[in-house]
Protein backbone atom coordinates (compact mmCIF):
# COMPACT_ATOMS: atom_id res chain seq x y z
CA UNK A 1 0.00 0.00 0.00
CA UNK A 2 1.31 3.52 -0.77
CA UNK A 3 2.54 5.91 2.22
CA UNK A 4 1.71 9.31 3.05
CA UNK A 5 3.66 12.91 2.77
CA UNK A 6 4.04 14.21 6.59
CA UNK A 7 4.01 17.69 6.45
CA UNK A 8 6.46 19.38 9.77
CA UNK A 9 6.85 22.41 11.09
CA UNK A 10 9.27 22.89 13.99
CA UNK A 11 9.60 19.37 14.29
CA UNK A 12 6.21 18.61 14.80
CA UNK A 13 3.79 16.93 12.30
CA UNK A 14 0.56 19.14 11.41
CA UNK A 15 -0.30 16.67 8.28
CA UNK A 16 -0.07 13.14 6.99
CA UNK A 17 -1.44 13.85 3.32
CA UNK A 18 -2.56 10.31 1.65
CA UNK A 19 -0.89 9.34 -1.40
CA UNK A 20 -2.42 6.61 -1.90
CA UNK A 21 -6.17 7.82 -1.90
CA UNK A 22 -7.19 7.53 -6.05
CA UNK A 23 -5.61 4.31 -6.33
CA UNK A 24 -7.75 2.73 -3.77
CA UNK A 25 -11.01 4.86 -3.71
CA UNK A 26 -10.65 6.32 -7.03
CA UNK A 27 -10.64 9.94 -5.37
CA UNK A 28 -7.93 12.17 -4.76
CA UNK A 29 -7.49 13.43 -1.03
CA UNK A 30 -9.51 17.15 -0.66
CA UNK A 31 -8.46 19.10 1.99
CA UNK A 32 -10.96 20.46 4.33
CA UNK A 33 -9.51 24.13 4.81
CA UNK A 34 -11.54 25.76 7.91
CA UNK A 35 -9.54 25.54 11.05
CA UNK A 36 -6.41 25.36 9.40
CA UNK A 37 -4.06 28.14 8.93
CA UNK A 38 -3.23 29.99 6.01
CA UNK A 39 0.28 28.81 5.85
CA UNK A 40 -0.43 24.84 6.52
CA UNK A 41 -3.23 25.57 3.85
CA UNK A 42 -0.89 26.33 1.39
CA UNK A 43 1.64 23.67 2.33
CA UNK A 44 -1.02 20.58 2.10
CA UNK A 45 -1.79 22.56 -1.48
CA UNK A 46 1.67 22.52 -2.59
CA UNK A 47 2.38 18.88 -2.09
CA UNK A 48 -0.89 17.39 -3.51
CA UNK A 49 -0.42 19.62 -6.37
CA UNK A 50 2.63 18.48 -6.69
CA UNK A 51 1.78 14.60 -6.45
CA UNK A 52 -1.85 14.56 -7.86
CA UNK A 53 -1.64 17.86 -10.51
CA UNK A 54 -4.68 18.65 -9.23
CA UNK A 55 -6.09 19.84 -5.63
CA UNK A 56 -9.80 21.00 -4.19
CA UNK A 57 -10.41 22.35 -0.66
CA UNK A 58 -13.45 23.16 1.05
CA UNK A 59 -14.74 25.53 3.58
CA UNK A 60 -12.07 27.97 2.43
CA UNK A 61 -11.51 31.72 3.44
CA UNK A 62 -10.56 34.43 1.35
CA UNK A 63 -7.53 34.93 3.10
CA UNK A 64 -6.37 31.53 2.35
CA UNK A 65 -7.16 31.99 -1.38
CA UNK A 66 -4.80 35.17 -1.23
CA UNK A 67 -2.22 33.02 0.24
CA UNK A 68 -2.41 30.56 -2.19
CA UNK A 69 -2.55 32.91 -5.40
CA UNK A 70 0.69 34.41 -4.47
CA UNK A 71 2.46 31.14 -5.15
CA UNK A 72 0.05 29.41 -7.98
CA UNK A 73 -1.80 31.77 -10.41
CA UNK A 74 -3.90 29.47 -11.98
CA UNK A 75 -5.52 28.70 -8.12
CA UNK A 76 -9.47 29.42 -8.35
CA UNK A 77 -11.94 30.46 -5.49
CA UNK A 78 -15.13 30.80 -5.53
CA UNK A 79 -17.09 33.00 -2.93
CA UNK A 80 -20.26 31.22 -2.63
CA UNK A 81 -19.66 27.46 -2.10
CA UNK A 82 -16.23 28.25 -0.43
CA UNK A 83 -14.26 25.84 -2.68
CA UNK A 84 -10.76 26.38 -3.41
CA UNK A 85 -9.39 24.62 -6.07
CA UNK A 86 -5.98 24.13 -8.73
CA UNK A 87 -7.06 22.24 -11.80
CA UNK A 88 -4.97 22.92 -14.59
CA UNK A 89 -6.96 20.25 -16.95
CA UNK A 90 -10.35 19.69 -16.56
CA UNK A 91 -11.73 16.43 -17.31
CA UNK A 92 -14.22 15.70 -19.91
CA UNK A 93 -17.76 15.52 -17.85
CA UNK A 94 -19.21 12.38 -18.05
CA UNK A 95 -23.10 11.31 -17.09
CA UNK A 96 -25.71 13.44 -15.49
CA UNK A 97 -26.02 14.59 -12.13
CA UNK A 98 -28.89 17.42 -11.08
CA UNK A 99 -28.60 19.62 -7.91
CA UNK A 100 -31.35 21.21 -6.83
CA UNK A 101 -32.27 23.38 -3.80
CA UNK A 102 -35.65 24.40 -2.40
CA UNK A 103 -34.60 28.07 -1.75
CA UNK A 104 -31.77 30.82 -2.54
CA UNK A 105 -30.45 30.98 0.54
CA UNK A 106 -29.43 26.69 0.22
CA UNK A 107 -27.32 27.81 -2.86
CA UNK A 108 -23.92 27.90 -0.76
CA UNK A 109 -24.14 24.02 -0.10
CA UNK A 110 -25.81 23.29 -2.97
CA UNK A 111 -22.88 25.29 -4.58
CA UNK A 112 -20.71 22.77 -2.87
CA UNK A 113 -22.27 19.78 -3.57
CA UNK A 114 -22.49 20.89 -7.94
CA UNK A 115 -18.73 21.79 -7.79
CA UNK A 116 -17.47 19.02 -5.66
CA UNK A 117 -19.37 16.68 -8.81
CA UNK A 118 -17.62 18.89 -11.56
CA UNK A 119 -14.52 18.66 -10.06
CA UNK A 120 -14.43 15.08 -10.03
CA UNK A 121 -15.95 14.93 -13.43
CA UNK A 122 -19.47 15.03 -13.60
CA UNK A 123 -21.96 17.30 -15.62
CA UNK A 124 -24.17 18.69 -13.53
CA UNK A 125 -27.53 20.56 -13.97
CA UNK A 126 -28.68 23.05 -11.14
CA UNK A 127 -32.50 23.82 -10.14
CA UNK A 128 -32.52 26.60 -7.70
CA UNK A 129 -34.98 27.65 -5.67
CA UNK A 130 -37.61 24.85 -6.61
CA UNK A 131 -39.08 24.54 -2.97
CA UNK A 132 -42.48 22.93 -1.93
CA UNK A 133 -43.60 26.11 -1.07
CA UNK A 134 -44.23 27.09 -5.12
CA UNK A 135 -44.14 23.29 -5.94
CA UNK A 136 -44.92 24.60 -9.49
CA UNK A 137 -41.37 25.64 -9.73
CA UNK A 138 -40.31 21.69 -9.18
CA UNK A 139 -42.89 20.50 -11.87
CA UNK A 140 -41.54 22.74 -14.69
CA UNK A 141 -38.35 20.79 -14.05
CA UNK A 142 -39.64 17.73 -13.37
CA UNK A 143 -38.47 15.94 -16.91
CA UNK A 144 -34.98 17.59 -16.86
CA UNK A 145 -34.37 16.42 -13.41
CA UNK A 146 -35.23 12.86 -14.73
CA UNK A 147 -32.81 12.62 -17.00
CA UNK A 148 -29.70 12.40 -14.09
CA UNK A 149 -28.27 9.63 -12.91
CA UNK A 150 -28.63 10.85 -9.29
CA UNK A 151 -30.27 13.97 -7.87
CA UNK A 152 -29.03 16.05 -5.05
CA UNK A 153 -31.95 17.54 -2.95
CA UNK A 154 -30.65 20.57 -1.10
CA UNK A 155 -33.44 21.90 1.58
CA UNK A 156 -33.57 23.57 5.38
CA UNK A 157 -36.88 24.84 6.96
CA UNK A 158 -38.41 21.35 7.62
CA UNK A 159 -36.60 19.38 4.49
CA UNK A 160 -39.31 18.95 2.43
CA UNK A 161 -37.82 18.61 -0.94
CA UNK A 162 -35.69 15.50 -0.64
CA UNK A 163 -39.76 13.03 -0.09
CA UNK A 164 -41.08 15.46 -2.95
CA UNK A 165 -38.15 14.13 -5.52
CA UNK A 166 -37.96 11.22 -4.12
CA UNK A 167 -41.08 10.28 -5.05
CA UNK A 168 -40.65 11.69 -9.06
CA UNK A 169 -37.36 9.75 -9.96
CA UNK A 170 -36.01 6.83 -10.27
CA UNK A 171 -32.57 7.45 -9.41
CA UNK A 172 -30.48 7.60 -6.24
CA UNK A 173 -31.76 11.18 -4.26
CA UNK A 174 -28.89 12.75 -1.77
CA UNK A 175 -30.49 14.41 0.70
CA UNK A 176 -28.61 17.22 1.97
CA UNK A 177 -29.99 19.19 4.92
CA UNK A 178 -29.19 23.01 5.46
CA UNK A 179 -28.91 24.99 8.46
CA UNK A 180 -31.20 27.39 7.29
CA UNK A 181 -34.54 28.77 9.03
CA UNK A 182 -36.33 30.12 12.44
CA UNK A 183 -35.47 28.83 15.59
CA UNK A 184 -37.19 25.60 15.54
CA UNK A 185 -35.34 24.31 12.87
CA UNK A 186 -32.40 23.87 15.35
CA UNK A 187 -29.83 25.03 12.57
CA UNK A 188 -30.94 22.10 10.35
CA UNK A 189 -32.13 19.12 12.90
CA UNK A 190 -35.33 19.44 11.74
CA UNK A 191 -34.68 18.67 7.90
CA UNK A 192 -32.62 16.48 8.69
CA UNK A 193 -34.96 14.33 10.69
CA UNK A 194 -36.96 14.73 8.10
CA UNK A 195 -34.86 13.44 5.49
CA UNK A 196 -34.34 10.48 7.57
CA UNK A 197 -37.88 9.62 8.46
CA UNK A 198 -38.88 10.16 4.60
CA UNK A 199 -41.34 7.97 3.85
CA UNK A 200 -40.08 8.52 0.26
CA UNK A 201 -37.89 5.41 -1.22
CA UNK A 202 -34.29 6.01 -2.72
CA UNK A 203 -33.31 8.98 -0.44
CA UNK A 204 -29.87 8.41 1.34
CA UNK A 205 -29.00 11.69 3.99
CA UNK A 206 -25.96 13.33 4.53
CA UNK A 207 -24.95 15.58 7.50
CA UNK A 208 -26.31 19.08 7.97
CA UNK A 209 -24.35 21.15 5.52
CA UNK A 210 -22.15 18.38 3.78
CA UNK A 211 -22.74 19.24 0.18
CA UNK A 212 -19.44 17.86 -0.40
CA UNK A 213 -20.68 14.44 0.94
CA UNK A 214 -23.21 14.43 -1.70
CA UNK A 215 -21.19 15.61 -3.96
CA UNK A 216 -19.08 12.92 -4.01
CA UNK A 217 -21.69 9.95 -2.71
CA UNK A 218 -23.64 11.57 -6.01
CA UNK A 219 -20.06 11.16 -8.22
CA UNK A 220 -19.69 7.12 -7.66
CA UNK A 221 -23.22 6.86 -8.22
CA UNK A 222 -22.85 8.84 -11.98
CA UNK A 223 -19.69 7.33 -12.34
CA UNK A 224 -21.66 3.66 -12.12
CA UNK A 225 -24.40 4.43 -14.33
CA UNK A 226 -21.68 5.84 -16.88
CA UNK A 227 -19.54 2.40 -16.92
CA UNK A 228 -23.06 0.79 -17.23
CA UNK A 229 -24.01 2.08 -20.28
CA UNK A 230 -20.85 1.85 -21.71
Amino acid sequence: MEGFISLEKENSSFAKLDTGRKNRTGFNEVVYCQGKTSEQVLQIFTALYKNNGTVMGTRASEEQYETLRQQFSECTYDKTSRILKIQKDKETPEGLVAVCSAGTADIPVAEEAAQTAEYFGCQVNRFYDIGVSGIHRLMACKDEIQKANAVIAVAGMEGALASVIGGLVKVPVIAVPVSTGYGAAFEGLSALLTMINSCANGISVVNIDNGYGAGYIATQINRLAVRGNK
